[in-house]
């Protein structure tokens, strides 16, 4: 990284550190904006959960009707007699690399929850 590009950086993290931390005086206008709002119905809540019980419900009858069952079945033995027929090794450094990359992401929600 050159000097301009990091000295770019540091002015943009002045200008925002400093806007940040700067008051508007609105006279509790957000307060009487924020109150002015429309309360959430609960008639879209009611509808939300209505729609994801008749799309569960489709896909229910649609995985009877066209027998899922068996195709996941077939997919699932496919599976098996190709794990079982091939020989595999496991490449160390990639397994380290996966893990390391859970261990990251784990850690970030973590962090990010607490």
């Amino acid at each position: 990284m050159d000097s301009n590009t990091s000295n770019d950086d540091l002015l943009l993290q002045q200008f925002f550190g400093e806007a940040a931390r700067q008051q508007v005086a609105d006279n509790g206008f957000t307060q009487r904006v924020m109150q002015r709002l429309p309360k959430r119905a609960k008639r879209v809540d009611w509808f939300s959960r209505l729609w994801t019980a008749g799309c569960i419900a489709v896909f229910v009858v649609l995985f009877v009707v066209f027998r899922g069952w068996e195709l996941l079945a077939v997919h699932f033995e496919v599976l098996l007699r190709t794990l079982l027929a091939q020989s595999f090794s496991v490449d160390l450094s990639m397994l380290a690399a996966v893990l390391f990359g859970l261990l990251f992401v784990g850690v970030g929600e973590a962090v990010s929850r607490a």
